[in-house]
């Protein structure tokens, strides 16, 4: 496996190296990614409940609140899967609000069963919505998914209304060899092994596989802070939950 790409003098920003155990070139990997998502989609939800030991509901939920999301807002979820967030979401903004889900993964899509969401198939960087038609972006570990975090963050940048806030959520590295090491462990072994036990998809060891090798791969977070900076955010932040779960925070200028 590759060192993690590092900021460079170019425009683009690639959410880590390549994994070549998985694809070849950037056509494999999104042709990888539309397979392994859409193929898993039935089970994503049950593994994921199995993984978090139930609290992923009560976290998202939190994560959000701290980020600023309120009853009444106008939400844009980017990589809405099957909608984990997006349920913690409409939770928060009520019936006067409201909550698009975008995701390039028609199978993800197919597994949201949220009563009012309009669904729209998209790619982060190439958001097909408005200018200004949010009050609140959302990403639930969907950054080291996508193709360039550059051209994304400047698409988020564009559909948030002024004031606008945003959040991503992501799984970091731990800091220390000890938690490293220990993380490695159970996402390498455990993970995929509960994916086994608990999925119907054979395809859903392979995805939970991956999405450890992306999450040691991933850009640091002060790569991922500078680019929210340079995609023209303002009080950019990071908050970190038991050392491994990353929120990043940030607003668009009023």
């Amino acid at each position: 496996m590759q060192n993690p790409p590092t900021p460079t003098g170019s425009s683009n920003l690639a959410p880590h190296a390549q994994l070549s155990d998985y694809y070849k070139d950037e056509s494999e990997h999104r042709a990888f990614l539309q397979r392994i998502f859409d193929e898993t989609a039935p089970d994503y939800e049950r593994i994921e409940r199995v993984l978090a030991f139930g609290s992923g509901r009560w976290y998202r939920r939190k994560a959000l609140e701290r980020a600023g999301l309120t009853a009444g807002m106008q939400v844009l979820d980017v990589g809405i899967g099957t909608g984990m967030v997006a349920a913690e979401a409409l939770a928060i903004i009520g019936p006067t609000g409201k909550l698009v889900g975008v995701d390039p993964s028609p199978g993800m899509m197919g597994e949201v069963h949220l009563p009012g969401v309009e669904l729209v198939q998209g790619m982060a960087q190439a958001l097909p919505r408005p200018d200004a038609s949010c009050d609140f972006l959302s990403m639930g570990y969907a950054l080291r998914h996508i193709d360039d975090v550059t051209a994304s963050f400047a698409e988020f940048h564009r559909v948030l209304r002024p004031g606008g806030r945003l959040v991503i959520l992501e799984i970091t590295r731990p800091r220390t060899s000890l938690g490293m090491s220990a993380l490695k462990l159970y996402m390498r072994s455990v993970v995929p092994w509960v994916a086994r036990l608990a999925g119907q998809k054979k395809d859903s060891a392979e995805l939970w596989r991956y999405y450890w090798d992306t999450i040691e791969a991933c850009i640091a977070p002060e790569a991922v802070m500078q680019a929210l900076r340079n995609a023209g955010f303002r009080d950019v932040r990071q908050h970190l939950e038991l050392g491994i779960f990353s929120e990043y925070t940030a607003s668009k200028a009023p």
